[in-house]
C-alpha cells in the first residue's frame, strides 16, 4: 500500500507540470530584459542616472509591494483569471518597449506596466499551484516552483545578450510573443474550483506552528540579510578576481538553487521554524565569513553556503506563512511579497552606508564581517522577541486564573 502512494505524491498533475514550465519561460522572458534596462534607459533613451534610478525603484516597489493586491483581486476573480490579467498586462508592457525605443514616456509606462503585472501574476501563479494540495505537497510543488523560476533568471540574461543592444526591438518582439503564447496556454487551465484530483488542505494540528515567530516579520530579516550578498557581491568580487570568474559564481549559484532546493524541500519541511533559522542565518553568517576572507575559493564558498541559506529560509518562510494563516494562499503569498520588497529595500538603504563606511576604513572586508554579524545577532533577536511576546501573553492568564480562583 505504501509503496503504491509514493509514486502519486511524487507526480506532477497536467495544471501544475504547465504552471512549473510556465514559470520557467515567463522568468526567461523577463530576464532576458529587465536586467539590462538601467543601460536601454540611459545610453539609448538618454536618462540622467538619477532618473534610471527613481524609475527603477518606483517599477521595484510596485512588483514588491503590489503583491498584496493579488489577494483581493484573486478573490473577486478567481486565481486563473488573475493570472491571465497579469499576463495581459506584462504582454502589453512588453509589446509597448518596441515604440518606446523612441519615447522615454512610453518606455518608462511599458515598465510600469510590466511591474504591475508581475505583481499579481506571482502569488496567483503559486495559490494556483498549491490548491487543494495536501499539505505534505507543498514543499515539494513550492520547491519546484522556486527551481523553474531560478533557471529562467540565469539563462534570460546570456540569452538576450546577443540582442539587447544591437537590435532591441526584434528582443521586445520575441519576449511579447512568448507572453502571449504562455498567456494563451493558461486560459486553458482548469478553474480552481474544477480542478480533478485535488485533495482539501488540512488545517495544521500542531499548536507550535500556529504560534511564535511571525513569517511576515522572519521574511522581512531574512531577504534584508540576503540582500547584502546581492547586491555588493560584485562591487567585491571582480576587482579581487575577474568578470569571467564573478560570472561563473552566478552561474554556479543558479545551478545548484535549481537543482539543490527540490532535493532540500521535504527535509526543510520537516524542521521546526527555529531550527530552519539556525540553519538559514548560520549558513548565511559562514558564508559571509568566507566572502570576508577573499580569494576565489573563499568567494566560491561563500555563495555556495549562501545558497543553502536562501534555500532553507525563504521555503520555510512560505510554507510557515501558508501554514499559520486562515487567508486565501494568493493573500498569503501576497503578503510575503510585500515582506521581501521591504526586507530588500531596507538592505539596499543599509548596505550602501555600510559599504562606503568600509571603504573609506581601507577595508571592503569588514562589510562581509558586519554582515556576517548581523545573520549571528538576527535569529537570536527575533527569538528573543518571541520569547518576551509569548511571556506577555501568558502572564495575563495567569492573572486572570488567580482572580477567578481567589
Amino acid at each position: 500500500m505504501s509503496l503504491e502512494r509514493v509514486p502519486k505524491q511524487r507526480r506532477f498533475t497536467t495544471p501544475q507540470g504547465f504552471l512549473l514550465a510556465g514559470s520557467f519561460l515567463i522568468t526567461l522572458g523577463s530576464f532576458a530584459v529587465l536586467p539590462y534596462m538601467s543601460v536601454l534607459l540611459h545610453q539609448r533613451l538618454g536618462l540622467g542616472l538619477g532618473t534610471v534610478g527613481f524609475v527603477l525603484a518606483v517599477a521595484s516597489l510596485i512588483q514588491f509591494a503590489g503583491g498584496v493586491v493579488a489577494g483581493p483581486v484573486a478573490a473577486r476573480i478567481g486565481l486563473r483569471r488573475s493570472m491571465l490579467v497579469a499576463l495581459a498586462l506584462r504582454t502589453a508592457g512588453f509589446a509597448a518597449f518596441v515604440p518606446g525605443l523612441t519615447s522615454p514616456v512610453l518606455a518608462i509606462g511599458a515598465l510600469l506596466l510590466v511591474s504591475a503585472g508581475a505583481a499579481l501574476y506571482l502569488p496567483a501563479n503559486k495559490a494556483y499551484l498549491v490548491d487543494g494540495s495536501p499539505d505534505a505537497d507543498r514543499p515539494r510543488l513550492l520547491s519546484a516552483s522556486s527551481s523553474a523560476f531560478n533557471a529562467g533568471m540565469a539563462l534570460g540574461p546570456p540569452a538576450a545578450a546577443p540582442l539587447v543592444m544591437g537590435s532591441p526591438g526584434v528582443l521586445f518582439t520575441c519576449v511579447a510573443g512568448l507572453f502571449a503564447l504562455v498567456g494563451v496556454g493558461h486560459a486553458f487551465l482548469p478553474r480552481e474550483e474544477a480542478r480533478p484530483g485535488t485533495a482539501a488542505s488540512q488545517e495544521p494540528g500542531n499548536g507550535e506552528r500556529r504560534s511564535g515567530l511571525s513569517p511576515f516579520l522572519v521574511t522581512v530579516v531574512s531577504v534584508y540579510a540576503f540582500m547584502f550578498f546581492q547586491h555588493y557581491l560584485a562591487l567585491y568580487a571582480v576587482p579581487r578576481t575577474s568578470a569571467g570568474f564573478y560570472g561563473v559564481v552566478l552561474m554556479g549559484y543558479a545551478a545548484l538553487l535549481v537543482v539543490a532546493q527540490p532535493l532540500l524541500a521535504e527535509w526543510i519541511a520537516a524542521l521546526s521554524y527555529p531550527a530552519a533559522l539556525r540553519w538559514g542565518f548560520g549558513a548565511m553568517a559562514v558564508g559571509m565569513a568566507a566572502i570576508a576572507g577573499g580569494g576565489h575559493a573563499g568567494i566560491a564558498v561563500g555563495g555556495a553556503l549562501l545558497c543553502l541559506g536562501e534555500i532553507v529560509l525563504f521555503l520555510k518562510n512560505d510554507l510557515e506563512a501558508l501554514a499559520r494563516s486562515s487567508a486565501p494562499p494568493a493573500t498569503v503569498f501576497g503578503r510575503q511579497r510585500l515582506a521581501a520588497g521591504i526586507g530588500a529595500f531596507a538592505s539596499g538603504v543599509v548596505g550602501g552606508q555600510l559599504y562606503a563606511a568600509a571603504e573609506s576604513a581601507g577595508s571592503a572586508r569588514a562589510f562581509w564581517v558586519l554582515v556576517g554579524l548581523q545573520c549571528l545577532l538576527l535569529p537570536v533577536l527575533l527569538m528573543y522577541g518571541r520569547r518576551r511576546t509569548a511571556r506577555g501573553r501568558s502572564e495575563p492568564r495567569t492573572e486572570a486564573a488567580s482572580e477567578l480562583r481567589g
